[in-house]
């Protein structure tokens, strides 16, 4: 037989073998499209929108399915009520963290974003306890967020009211909170070690594997200074970076809404006036402001997948058989963007979150923090430092644009997992 028949003819078969075996290991799954070999369903999602391949896909096989990303089975909730069946109703059972391969190399399995099983719910213990003895001190946490907001605003105030691009400061204000909760102290906007700090935080992780620590360190040890390090780097990195893309982006919806931000600065003058900070408690008296804020939540939609879950044991499933060890995907964006809950969900609009009255209307869809077992730990301070820092800038500023609000652009921007707003500048007038 010719070689090149032969060749094809084994390449055919094997095609065929990887095919079948993919196909009869997906058995009592969630259906879903079929899978090329090795590949899996890669070539049938669009990276660049994500949320509509998976609004497709769900159309045609369901709120649960499964997809191949690559050779192994990830199954897909799409929508509010599949999304709470599994990570609120069976919340232990979809726990797990699943594991990307970048960052399984960067976090060993340590720390509190990228841990399971007793490491990730000994440092998640361990972590809240610390942070609320330390929040207790002298000053409540409260006092910490209204000290950086006045703070940040008198930083901007050194703007002049000329063009500034927000991003350094919007990311100083809630680093500061972090430390000054860790450490005690806050710094300087300016100060050398603030600066360094994130860096530093970086570098420890590649000083903990040099050769000296290795000879010097049993491994006991070395892996608990490690794991203490990545935790670390996760408190800093949630409790900033996140923050800070959202302060961003409701700027930038601010500007291009202007009746909105009118409304808020109305809310603002009414119940909390010129001459004090403002504090958690004016937030029950402002509905606006709050759905405004939610809603700039909503919209952004800073993590459209959420970080995924992972299976802790074999389960059952609306019928179906998940096995442990499943990679599992929940659709924030089908549940923050659901037109049953939110009328014309794709327009910014804080009425979402108002009743016909002008009181503030909860949402069972509100899930930017997450749901369930591994819901954001730092929800309360960051819902306390979004409201704090946005009603402090705007009781003292009027946002300028730099150009007209129709032609400013909030389309998001993709950064892995997560969105950020496009670059912009604005001016702080001081009022």
């Amino acid at each position: 037989m010719d070689p090149v028949l032969v060749l094809v003819f084994s390449f055919s078969c094997l095609f065929l073998l990887l095919l079948w075996s993919q196909r009869s290991g997906r058995g009592k799954l969630p259906p879903g499209p079929t899978p090329l070999p090795i590949i899996g369903n890669l070539l049938q999602i669009d990276v660049k929108d994500i949320h509509k391949s998976f609004t497709n896909l769900s159309k045609v096989y369901g709120p649960v399915y499964t997809l191949y990303l690559g050779r192994k089975p990830t199954v897909v909730l799409y929508g509010y009520e599949a999304v709470k069946e599994a990570l609120v109703d069976h919340g232990d059972e979809f726990s797990g963290r699943g594991m990307l391969p970048v960052f399984e190399r960067a976090t060993k399995g340590m720390g509190i974003v990228f841990s399971n099983g007793n490491i990730w719910k000994d440092t998640r213990r361990f972590s809240l306890k610390t942070l609320r003895n330390l929040g207790m001190g002298k000053r409540s946490i409260e006092d910490r967020v209204q000290e950086e907001a006045r703070c940040l605003v008198e930083e901007l105030r050194k703007t002049n009211g000329s063009p500034c691009e927000p991003t350094f400061i919007l990311g100083c204000a809630p680093c500061n909170v972090i430390s000054s909760i860790i450490f005690q102290s806050r710094f300087d906007y300016k100060d050398q070690d603030f600066l360094n700090l994130m860096e530093k935080m970086d570098e420890i992780t590649k000083v903990l594997s040099t050769p000296w620590l290795q000879e010097d360190c049993n491994q006991p040890l070395k892996n608990m200074l490690e794991h203490m390090a990545i935790t670390m780097t996760d408190l800093f990195t949630a409790g900033t970076e996140t923050l800070s893309t959202t302060l961003r982006y409701a700027l930038l919806l601010l500007l291009k809404y202007p009746h909105v931000t009118a409304k808020v600065q109305e809310e603002i003058e009414h119940v909390i006036g010129k001459h004090r900070s403002p504090s958690m408690q004016d937030r029950s008296h402002m509905p606006y402001t709050d759905a405004m804020i939610h809603e700039v939540q909503r919209f952004i939609n800073i993590t459209p997948t959420g970080l995924p879950h992972e299976v802790t044991c074999d389960i059952k499933f609306r019928n179906y058989f998940i096995p442990k060890g499943t990679m599992v995907i929940a659709s924030l964006s089908s549940v923050l963007r659901d037109n049953k809950q939110f009328h014309n969900p794709e327009m910014f609009d804080p009425g979402h979150f108002l009743d016909d009255n002008g009181n503030f209307k909860k949402s069972n869809c509100f899930m930017s923090f997450s749901a369930g077992k591994r819901m954001c730990a730092g929800e309360g301070l960051a819902r306390m430092e979004l409201f704090l820092f946005l009603t402090s800038i705007l009781q003292n500023f009027n946002l300028k644009p730099l150009v007209h609000p129709n032609d400013i652009d909030i389309t998001p921007v993709s950064r892995g997992l997560t969105v950020v707003p496009p670059a912009f500048q604005l001016c702080f007038i001081p009022i």
